[in-house]
């Protein structure tokens, strides 16, 4: 039996698709049997790595790629560096805690909270990204269509959920209950990565129910990282330096 026949039976297709080249760095470099088939294996281990990456980022479904390195720390001084690169290490998914990023629009926490998640992904683990208006349209949906528990099922198993822009949009009273009925789901089981404009003491208004926004409170808090972002908007300092709007004085935008 070929080489590249039996390499595919065993499934070993992305070796099969590089053993030329694999064996003709070995032998320029002397290599002996171990160390070749060390190679060869880290070969196809790293196929699989990549091919396996690349599906756990689409079915992330991030509106963007975004990456801590793109980041701009020096515009948000706010931000302690040092905070955010432990939680790019990842033992907060281990320990099942959640990360919230509080701050007023623009000031890089749906950059941040991709950015995390995609560290996830990179790791192995499986990420799911939802705005929240996306997500009580699926709950209110399912519930309606008889599929809620199903759904829910399904929202439990990412590793890392990112739930962003919390508090754009009031909820109804059965969206907020929808909305804890996850939160319990997932409590202790898996993480969640939430972006907020809102701090907590007006989440009361964002539920419609103060009694609930409690009780969602003390599971979301229970175990999490708190980062509040204070600054100027990305956006409008980029609208500044293009000249849509005056240069900052008061602390205001001026449109020019």
């Amino acid at each position: 039996m070929q080489l590249v026949g039996l390499l595919e039976k065993l499934k070993m297709v992305h070796l099969a698709d590089q053993v030329d080249v694999v064996c003709e760095q070995a032998s320029k470099r002397d290599l002996g049997y171990k160390e070749f088939l060390t190679e060869a294996l880290a070969t196809e281990w790293k196929g699989r790595h990549q091919k396996g990456m690349e599906v756990r980022l689409h079915s992330a479904r991030f509106p963007q790629i975004k990456t801590l390195e793109q980041f701009d720390f020096t515009f948000q001084p706010s931000i302690d560096r040092k905070v955010i690169r432990e939680l790019a290490g990842l033992s907060f998914v281990e320990r099942t805690e959640n990360v919230i990023l509080l701050g007023p629009p623009g000031v890089g926490k749906t950059h941040l909270a991709i950015s995390l998640a995609v560290k996830a992904v990179e790791a192995g683990y499986r990420v799911l990204f939802l705005t929240l208006e996306q997500l009580l349209i699926r709950l209110t949906r399912a519930k309606v269509e008889n599929r809620l528990e199903r759904i829910l099922q399904q929202l439990v198993y990412p590793k890392v959920l990112v739930l962003d822009e919390m508090g754009y949009l009031p909820m109804n009273r059965q969206e907020a209950s929808l909305f804890f009925r996850l939160l319990t789901r997932r409590y202790e089981k898996a993480s969640l990565i939430l972006t907020s404009n809102k701090s907590f003491v007006d989440w009361g208004e964002i539920f419609g129910d103060h009694i609930l926004a409690t009780a969602i409170l003390d599971r979301l808090l229970h175990h999490a990282h708190v980062i509040q972002i204070r600054g100027e908007s990305y956006r409008l300092r980029d609208a500044r330096q293009s000249g849509l709007l005056a240069p900052k004085n008061d602390g205001a935008p001026v449109a020019v």
